[in-house]
């Protein structure tokens, strides 16, 4: 039976901190996505890592992995302030499970639909190895979890980010994720890019209701230490050792027509434009290649 993981990173919070309820409508929202699942077909487990000091905010009916043990501030000397882990060390915790087939890591501020679990077991049995799904954006008013079915009712907005992933576990093995860390710019670039870069038939969902995340702002973050750091590790060591694997038809939008797909990637912050025009190049130089190659063949052919 297919075995799917899906792993978060609870964090403890002071109750005046919007996270404090973003955080127990995702455990609730996860609870009753599980309920609905058709574990027939599959057996998930829902798991967390999380620093000691963290443990007490994690549900009883979570797998409770082994604690993380460092931070950022431990592989760069320049940063003593947030205690935030890298998302290397959370995504490797699941080696401490056996015989995991697929596994799933979303940010602890995002919510499923109850449904979540059965939509994406549809795509996995199409044959996709990776699967990317974007959030939909709602209201801040919502802070309960006994406001669920509001929630799951509110359609919302869409969002260019990508928090949510889904991938094969052999993937992994295969990630440069060098010390980008969680909670900052440049996670989500750094996971889809070595998804893109790796897999062989992902999938990418712009606008489906299948996750929700509370509160509407798309580029609200601080350039600060922790989003430079991000940044250099991304660009500096992990982009020059992936990017000979990109394929224009495994990025979001390689379906639509030449203006239009142009236009969505510079519009996009999670994907950069030179990347576009390199492989639109490549891309097109193929195609011209394959053209003369039947020409020639033609012509030998007579």
């Amino acid at each position: 039976m297919l075995k799917i993981a899906h792993i978060v990173n609870p964090v403890k919070v002071a109750k005046n901190n919007q996270l404090f309820a973003a955080q127990l409508i995702t455990f609730e929202s996860m609870k009753a996505a599980k309920e609905q699942a058709n574990l027939s077909d599959f057996e998930l487990i829902q798991c967390c890592t999380q620093y000691s000091a963290d443990e007490e905010v994690v549900p009883s009916y979570f797998k409770k992995l082994s604690n993380l043990k460092r931070s950022v501030n431990e592989v760069n000397s320049k940063l003593n302030g947030r205690k935030l882990p890298l998302i290397k060390d959370i995504l490797y915790k699941i080696n401490e499970l056996e015989n995991t087939d697929y596994l799933i890591y979303t940010n602890i501020d995002i919510g499923l639909m109850p449904y979540f679990y059965n939509t994406i077991l549809g795509y996995i049995k199409k044959g996709h190895d990776a699967i990317i799904v974007n959030k939909r954006r709602l209201v801040a008013d919502y802070n309960n979890v006994n406001q669920l079915p509001d929630i799951y009712a509110d359609l919302g907005k869409s969002h260019p980010g990508f928090d949510c992933f889904i991938f094969k576990r052999d993937l992994l093995e295969k990630f440069v994720l060098n010390d980008i860390c969680v909670g900052v710019p440049f996670l989500g670039v750094s996971l889809l890019h070595n998804l893109v870069a790796h897999s062989q038939k992902p999938l990418v969902i712009t606008n489906a209701h299948l996750t929700f995340h509370i509160g509407m702002s798309v580029l609200e973050f601080k350039k600060d230490e922790y989003y430079s750091h991000n940044k250099a590790s991304y660009f500096n060591n992990i982009y020059p050792k992936i990017k000979s694997n990109f394929d224009l038809n495994k990025f979001p939008y390689s379906e639509k027509s030449f203006l239009k797909r142009m236009i969505f990637w510079m519009l996009n912050p999670s994907i950069f434009t030179v990347d576009y025009l390199n492989l639109e190049r490549k891309n097109r130089l193929k195609k011209i290649k394959l053209k003369l190659d039947e020409i020639r063949w033609r012509i030998l052919q007579r």
